[in-house]
């Protein structure tokens, strides 16, 4: 598949939506890179996709089905320290009041990127060859044949089987106040794009399996009005909604800055957004749960989570850890 640059990726989602033919896209999370593929035209060897309303999975798609072996190597508490000491400082100066902070974590397992994607269930999965496996439970925006958009950012998790594990994540001021902020970051995302933007469900509860376990996590659901010419300038509205609000932080330019300078590592395409087009209908997901793999044929589970000032440095590492898993179950 060919990756386009920002400009051209633009020019042919337009074009594509005009001409009234089905695609899909892949975008980066500095959105300066992407694919974007008629779907008659997706070669199943190279990538797979499986969407809640287009999927190009063969059904008789071969796989191991052997026992999950899963080792990871997370950072240490001391180098998670460092990273979210600059991030909180540069909230006290005022720089930024969310940031959503991610890591890198070297895992070994006995499955391949291929075998992780023919096996996980989530909503949204994408494997390219090679490359990287995505399985992500969070929906970035959705678009209906009459023109109304939908996003549903998520931000809040705890491990489902704590004692009244619903109750204090519901309770828990640090995770309001961050869910909040996101809510209100994508609520003015959207109106740049869109008329009559309402929050629609506050703060619901979403229940997620994985392989070690049970989590809960919040999300919220955000509508508006797009413009009646939306079909053939799809391109042009998706990408001035990114890099999605809920994997940034507010405000998002200056904390982008704030998460290159702690992070120090590239994304790549882990936190972009995957998802496909048909017949004026836009379905899409932020690219969270995300595996890649070096030269060398090593694998990296990318993970995170949303920082303020008044995080505490304990709960967001130990957070980080429970999210490097797999919903194979």
């Amino acid at each position: 598949m060919i990756l386009y640059n920002q400009k051209h990726a633009i020019q042919r989602m337009n074009a594509l939506a005009k001409e009234e033919k089905d695609f899909i896209f892949i975008i980066n999370y500095k959105g300066d890179g992407a694919y974007v593929e008629e779907t008659s035209a997706v070669d199943p060897h190279e990538l797979l996709y499986a969407f809640p309303t287009m999927s190009n999975v063969p059904t008789d798609e071969t796989y191991s089905k052997v026992p999950v072996e899963w080792h990871t190597q997370p950072l240490t508490r001391e180098e998670y320290e460092r990273e979210i000491t600059l991030v909180k400082r540069r909230e006290r100066e005022g720089d930024s009041y969310l940031a959503n902070l991610t890591c890198k974590v070297p895992i070994q397992t006995n499955l391949s990127l291929h075998d992780i994607f023919m096996r996980s269930k989530a909503l949204y999965r994408c494997w390219m060859k090679e490359k990287f496996v995505c399985f992500s439970p969070e929906i970035f925006v959705r678009i209906t044949e009459q023109g109304e958009i939908s996003s549903y950012p998520m931000k809040g998790t705890i491990d489902a089987t704590r004692p009244n594990a619903e109750k204090e994540l519901m309770d828990n001021k640090k995770e309001a106040a961050e869910h909040a902020t996101i809510v209100d970051l994508i609520r003015n995302d959207l109106s740049m794009i869109a008329d009559h933007v309402r929050v629609k469900r506050y703060r619901y509860v979403d229940h997620l399996t994985t392989n070690k376990g049970e989590i809960l996590q919040t999300s919220s659901e955000i509508t508006g009005q797009l413009p009646t010419d939306y079909r053939e300038n799809i391109g042009t509205l998706l990408f001035r909604l990114l890099p999605a609000g809920s994997i940034t932080g507010a405000p998002k330019p200056r904390t982008v800055e704030i998460i290159h300078e702690a992070e120090g590592y590239e994304r790549g395409f882990y936190t972009g957004v995957m998802g496909c087009y048909s017949k004026g209908c836009l379905d899409s997901a932020v690219m969270i749960r995300f595996i890649d793999t070096d030269d060398a044929g090593h694998f990296f589970y990318k993970a995170g989570g949303g920082i303020t000032a008044q995080s505490n440095n304990d709960d967001e590492y130990k957070e980080v850890i429970e999210k490097v898993y797999v919903p194979i179950y």
